[in-house]
């Protein structure tokens, strides 16, 4: 199950990151390029991934 969510918590960073790239015009060929509100959402999405690693990977007791 801690793989499972690891993996998940890892895609969502990764999306994250991609949005962010193309929000800065890094990454071209979408509607999303060079919109700075996608570096903003893909920011935030990037904090949600890293906060499921973390959950993922807390210790338990």
């Amino acid at each position: 199950m801690r793989l499972m969510k690891n993996l998940l918590a890892l895609i969502v960073l990764a999306i994250g990151a991609l949005w962010a790239l193309q929000g800065v015009g890094v990454v071209g060929g979408s509607f999303m390029t060079g919109q700075s509100q996608w570096l903003h959402i893909g920011l935030v999405t990037m904090l949600v991934g890293l906060a499921g690693l973390v959950w993922a990977n807390r210790s338990r007791g």
